[in-house]
């Protein structure tokens, strides 16, 4: 058993003892005995609702089809695409079923928990994004502002200009990178696994622009990246990057106020996302999902996202990769989207301002979002967003939103449909399969459409 094995079982076997002996089987949760009215358990999510309709429909979904997810989810284990993993379907803002299968940890002997938490990586970015629009809203920022008005050290960025057969050079910005090329990936910034450059690839490592090697605080993050050429002019490539993570420290300066207090007053604790936080409690550790050790990227992934520790104060927090949560809380966020901008009585953004976040703001320019949703898609504000019924690869709605986490975290919201859904796995090698595994389930179950 290697140190790293060790150590994360030693970390996961917090807790456990609570877990009961007897629930065994691929899907956990069991109806809920409370009498009408009780409050949800702090860590078991919503009640699950009981069924209007006849023996087989609820909300215009077949129970028979949706039991379909147990088998298909047991082939993804076997096959060792994840361990196990959580399902959440809810239509017209009602939660029609929400299911734990397989294993919560790698060795499986732990049966899934409803309310097992897990690493959301980039399902962080449409909260983060969410909380930039606040700002918008209140007229703190607009979304034309050059982001250098609150970070100056980006104020010298030059772009590298690759032509073939020559030596790259370094030429001068044509226009300043805005707040809405943060919110829509036009900046020009990259991840370093996937810049089309090697020296602006070997400037983010050795300069831990990331933070996957250490802690790095955000000041020292922006002066690094100040000194590093982008990879496309602002405002002409859509190049999924670390633009949410500079949107975060952004948001950071506006609001004067740190990432994780603003989002917990804006959106998590206002939303009673009681589990979602951007370090681990040690008393909540015992319900961490577990990627399988077989998994290649587990390893070098798990260092680098070190929700074990509490980073605030001494690293930045990454407003596109750091949050854990569970299904039942992202839930909650994402019906709040679905519905406009409110949930439960409360208003968080106003309708205007959801839907132009659910708009293409990338049209006219180079690259697209295929890579994480299949064809078909165009990108909002933090949100990919289907552009025609047709072309994509599972079925939807033109107009749909989707995003997804490199764990093996995704989300779907179909306005037209009703329909909110959560996957929540940690698989980050299998994401591309069990994203579209899980559309493929949930359309496949809804026997009655809402649309003409």
């Amino acid at each position: 058993m290697n140190q790293f094995t060790t150590s994360r079982r030693a970390a996961f076997a917090v807790g456990m003892t609570g877990l009961a002996a007897g629930l065994a089987g691929p899907a956990l949760a069991q109806p809920s005995t409370q009498p009408s009215g009780t409050p949800p358990h702090p860590h078991r999510g919503p009640m699950r609702p009981r069924p209007p309709g006849g023996p087989d429909l609820i909300r215009g979904f077949s129970r028979e089809r949706l039991a379909r997810m147990e088998r298909a989810f047991a082939d993804e284990a076997e096959r060792g695409s994840f361990a196990g993993c959580v399902a959440l379907v809810a239509r017209e803002g009602e939660i029609i079923h929400h299911e734990a299968y397989g294993h919560q940890d790698a060795a499986r002997t732990t049966p899934m928990p409803r309310d097992a938490i897990f690493l959301q990586a980039s399902m962080t970015k449409p909260m983060t994004s969410a909380a930039a629009m606040m700002l918008v809203e209140e007229g703190r920022m607009k979304l034309s502002d050059p982001i250098t008005r609150w970070m100056p050290e980006l104020a010298n960025l030059k772009v590298e200009r690759r032509r073939d057969g020559q030596p790259p050079e370094e030429v001068a910005l044509e226009r300043p990178i805005t707040v809405q090329d943060l919110l829509r990936h036009t900046s020009g910034f990259a991840y370093s696994n996937a810049v089309p450059s090697e020296r602006i690839r070997d400037a983010y490592r050795e300069q831990n622009i990331e933070a996957g090697r250490e802690a790095i605080t955000g000041d020292e993050m922006l002066r690094r990246l100040g000194g590093i050429p982008l990879a496309f002019q602002p405002g002409t490539m859509f190049f999924y990057s670390i633009s949410t993570d500079v949107l975060g420290l952004l948001i950071e300066r506006v609001a004067g106020q740190r990432l994780d207090r603003l989002l917990q007053e804006r959106l998590i604790g206002p939303l009673g996302m009681r589990d979602t936080a951007w370090f681990v409690e040690p008393g909540k550790r015992g319900r961490l999902a577990e990627s399988p050790t077989t998994d290649p990227q587990t390893e070098p992934m798990w260092r680098a996202y070190r929700i074990l520790e509490d980073d605030a104060g001494r690293s930045y927090l990454k407003g596109g990769a750091g949050l854990v949560s569970t299904a039942a809380d992202y839930f909650r966020f994402a019906q709040m989207i679905a519905n406009g901008g409110h949930f439960e009585g409360r208003r968080y953004l106003a309708a205007p301002v959801v839907n132009y976040m659910l708009s293409n703001h990338i049209q006219g320019m180079g690259g697209s979002p295929t890579a994480s949703t299949g064809p078909g898609y165009g990108f909002g504000l933090g949100f990919a967003v289907r552009l025609q019924d047709g072309l994509g690869v599972a079925p939807g709605s033109r107009g749909d939103a989707m995003w997804a986490g490199a764990w093996g975290t995704s989300f779907t919201i179909d306005r037209a449909e009703g329909l909110v859904g959560i996957l929540m796995a940690q698989g980050p090698s299998a994401r591309g399969q069990t994203r579209m595994l899980f559309k493929n389930l949930v359309y496949g179950a809804m026997v009655e459409s809402r649309r003409a």
